[in-house]
């Protein structure tokens, strides 16, 4: 099973899109994502230097752009402005902070121009927050878990970025951050990042308010890929609970520890981080070096992209005979009891949005339905299992390739 990462804020370097202009295209889809973004991606990806793309509303939209850029030279990539699954050996997507609104273009759930001008709105606004009292972030390394998030609660902190592998980032008020440097936790080392405020915090109220005044206006699809949500680390189904959970993130603390799990959990082989990539790579690594690390191929520039490709190919979906049938899993939500629906049998057609079974769950039942037409294959779950969130229930074929 193949997994592909979208990075973000903190990974761009100077010039990293500057092979990219290389390929056909490239430059003219930079351009037209531009207009839609209002910065200068081509100049921000090839030119600017480092403090310049450390601007926030810079930084996110060019990170976003970068990362689907490089997927549209990707086998299966679907065209800018057409909604679709794309990468179709790709089961499973996710990325960290506003690497997330690439990761649900890559799922499907939003077109390519809604994602750039998104992170465009989303930049904007949290630079302006930024804007109103002096805060900041500051990255703890090691110390027990426990004891840290126990010290950042002491100091009116908050627990921004939980990235595993005995990293935290906390954020707040820059005093509290200068006294909490200054008195780390047991086993700990403190270190102030030079970043423009506190992001991933209540500080961001108002750029989440502003975010979600835009993000009423987008249409969203349901997820064609397993989409892990930074929230919780469970797969999203809905394209309008993604919507109002990439809106809340804003304020919300990236649990991308719980991500990286939730892919051992689903038993990823394969990782494929987009560019700017390494840092994600780098945080799998460590964090499931007990669990077994998938094979990971970082996709810095186009000269990765045979590398990219062999990865897809081998980790993607099994080679079979021709034709090769078109594979989909279904996954619960939510944590609850299975029940199928009643007289729905493998082999049975099924249409878009069909409903096929739900979750009880402590707060009502929740439908699960089919992501495309096609052919109920195999149960993968049955009536009155309980299941967890991301579990595989029902396996769908769909037209041969």
């Amino acid at each position: 099973m193949l997994a592909v990462l979208s990075p973000g804020q903190g990974s761009q370097k100077p010039g990293f899109l500057l092979p990219w202009l290389d390929l056909p295209g490239a430059e003219a889809r930079l351009r037209w994502w531009s207009a839609l973004a209002g910065v200068d991606l081509v100049r921000l990806g090839t030119t600017a230097d480092a403090d310049e793309i450390k601007d926030t509303a810079r930084t996110q939209p060019l990170l976003v752009a970068a990362a689907l850029l490089a997927a549209e030279h990707l086998p299966g990539a679907i065209p800018s402005g057409h909604r679709g699954s794309g990468l179709y050996d790709v089961a499973v997507v996710a990325g960290h902070s506003v690497g997330e609104l690439a990761a649900a273009a890559l799922a499907g759930a939003l077109p390519a121009e809604s994602a750039i001008t998104l992170a465009a709105v989303r930049g904007r606004e949290m630079a302006a927050a930024c804007a109103v009292e002096p805060t900041g972030m500051a990255a703890v390394l090691g110390g027990d878990r426990s004891d840290v998030l126990s010290a950042v609660d002491d100091h009116g902190l908050h627990a921004a970025n939980h990235n595993g592998a005995g990293q935290i980032v906390v954020a707040g008020a820059s005093a509290r951050l200068e006294k909490f440097a200054g008195q780390p936790p047991a086993g700990a080392r403190v270190a102030i990042l030079q970043v423009a405020g506190a992001f991933h915090t209540p500080y961001m109220a108002p750029a989440e308010q502003a975010l979600a005044t835009v993000a009423a206006g987008v249409i969203p699809a349901d997820p064609s890929k397993i989409l892990l949500s930074n929230l919780d680390g469970a797969p999203v189904d809905h394209g309008r609970e993604l919507l109002q959970r990439l809106v809340r993130q804003v304020t919300a603390p990236v649990r991308w520890d719980l991500c990286m799990h939730r892919l051992a959990d689903l038993g990823v082989t394969g990782v494929l981080e987009l560019p700017p990539a390494g840092t994600l790579a780098g945080l799998v690594k460590r964090e499931l070096k007990n669990r077994g690390v998938p094979e990971i191929v970082t996709l810095k520039t186009p000269d990765d992209l045979p590398a990219a490709r062999d990865l897809i190919a081998r980790h993607g979906r099994v080679p079979r005979h021709e034709p090769t049938m078109q594979f989909r899993v279904v996954v619960s939500a939510s944590a609850g009891i299975f029940e199928p629906a009643a007289g729905l049998a493998e082999g049975d057609p099924l249409s878009a949005g069909q409903v096929i079974g739900h979750v009880a769950t402590r707060q009502g039942p929740v439908e699960v339905g089919a992501h495309d037409d096609g052919v109920l294959t195999e149960w993968l779950a049955h009536h009155d299992d309980p299941v967890a969130p991301g579990q595989p229930l029902a396996r769908i074929s769909g037209s041969p390739l």
